[in-house]
């Protein structure tokens, strides 16, 4: 290369300063995403925490009867002290599993707003459809949520008798999940539910 086709002094400068304008830039962008990037996740799980406390679902009018039955069962008072929340039942562990969820709670929330479910009565009328959809719902996630505490594998017999560990040994040999006998246990039955086993 001549000396009249190298680049100047000032052209090799502004050229490296491209450079390293171009690289900065990129650094940046990327340290800016990465910042923005745990402000909107810490942001969205902040969001996601506070719709799963017990709080926020007892808000509406119609769940503080929902709330009040649940009160009287073993998942909220029992021997071993362990509590169960709205969410520990009703939202999957997975985060998949919590933002699908989250989808359908959604409609339960309009349904409040707009007058479907918004008095006891109606909540009462609506009880079976919903209950029927909560139930279906266990029963396509095999109890996902249930088997968070409840294992067929902890489960002993000395603690719980011999009729009762033969049943749930039973359950586990015929693939059943815990909602097919377990509804119930921690809202009142729809007035409408009749219990399939009790013609066997």
């Amino acid at each position: 290369m001549s000396d009249q086709n190298k680049p100047g002094f000032v052209q090799r400068q502004l050229q490296t300063w491209k450079d390293h304008t171009l690289r900065s830039s990129i650094v940046t962008l990327l340290v800016i995403g990465a910042i923005a990037g745990i402000v909107f996740g810490d942001g969205f799980n902040f969001l996601i925490e506070q719709t799963n406390s017990i709080e926020f679902c007892t808000s509406c009018h119609t769940m503080q009867g929902n709330f009040k039955e649940y009160k009287d069962t073993v998942h909220w008072k029992n021997a071993s002290g362990v509590r169960a929340g709205c969410p520990d039942c009703h939202v999957p562990p997975s985060f998949g599993g919590k933002i699908h969820r989250k989808m359908e709670a959604a409609e339960d929330v309009w349904g409040e707003i707009i007058g479907v479910v918004d008095t006891p009565a109606k909540f009462e009328k609506r009880r079976m459809k919903m209950a029927t959809e909560e139930w279906a719902r266990f029963k396509a996630n095999d109890s996902v949520t249930c088997r968070r505490c409840h294992s067929f594998d902890a489960m002993s017999q000395e603690k719980q008798g011999e009729t009762r560990f033969n049943k749930h040994m039973k359950a586990k040999a015929d693939g059943q999940t815990c909602i097919d006998c377990h509804k119930g246990v921690a809202h009142h039955l729809p007035k409408e539910y009749r219990d399939p086993n009790e013609d066997e």
